[in-house]
């Protein structure tokens, strides 16, 4: 799997925990929507799509299968979240 482009739309509410909102195309054939990078106490964090279920609880529409897809997905997202924000 490939990540062939990552788009970040910042998020300007500076009390908010939300810091932006990611795109990402997978091998120039697949785009997830909605990724929300978080800042967390030990760093930044991004969250996958999800949905409210009829319980109230919140449950993600697209995911990894495995920590190594996790991992990738979430150092190219917050690379390019690092460089969109210096680049503000």
């Amino acid at each position: 799997m490939n990540i062939t482009d990552v788009r970040i739309r910042l998020v300007s509410k500076d009390d908010s925990k939300l810091k932006a909102v990611a795109s990402f195309t997978i091998d120039n054939a697949f785009v997830v929507h909605d990724v929300k990078i978080i800042e967390g106490t030990n760093g930044n964090f991004i969250a996958m799509p999800s949905k409210q279920a009829p319980g109230g609880e919140y449950k993600d529409i697209v995911h990894p299968l495995n920590t190594e897809t996790r991992e990738q997905i979430s150092s190219q997202i917050l690379a390019a979240y690092d460089k969109e924000k210096a680049n503000q």
